[in-house]
């Protein structure tokens, strides 16, 4: 079983960056490994229901954000490396959440809609907490 581990999260200020990491380990899904599926990442908040941040397709070319990351935060992934990555800037206190990623069930999906629903192989999350 392949599983997804998160890791860069942390306490920052207001204004301030973080880099979230997303690495797949463990044998193939089912012969395709992570680089034939788009990944995301969600975040929750106690209280409120899971919420889509980003998502990035399998090749990279296309990526999607939520409206209310757009312009801060910037998604990409190096398949070599088997990594998703997450780069937020101007952080608020807002996005104080725990941010999971997850793997698209659907092979090679080149659009931009992403329901949790549609995703699997969640990580355990990794918490982001910024202080105003």
């Amino acid at each position: 079983q392949v599983q997804l581990v998160e890791s860069g999260g942390g306490l920052v200020q207001a204004g301030g960056s973080l880099r979230l990491s997303c690495t797949a380990s463990g044998r193939a899904f089912n012969g395709h490994n992570i680089g034939w599926f788009a990944v995301a990442w969600f975040r929750t908040t106690p209280g409120k229901e899971r919420e889509f941040v980003a998502g990035i397709t399998s090749n990279g070319a296309v990526t999607t954000y939520a409206d209310s990351v757009k312009g801060r935060f910037t998604i990409s992934r190096d398949n070599a490396k088997s990594t998703v990555y997450l780069q937020m800037n101007s952080l608020k206190p807002d996005d104080t959440a725990v941010y999971s990623c997850a793997r698209d069930t659907r092979l090679t999906y080149t659009g931009t809609y992403y329901p949790p629903s549609t995703f699997t192989s969640w990580g355990q999350g990794t918490q982001v907490t910024v202080s105003s």
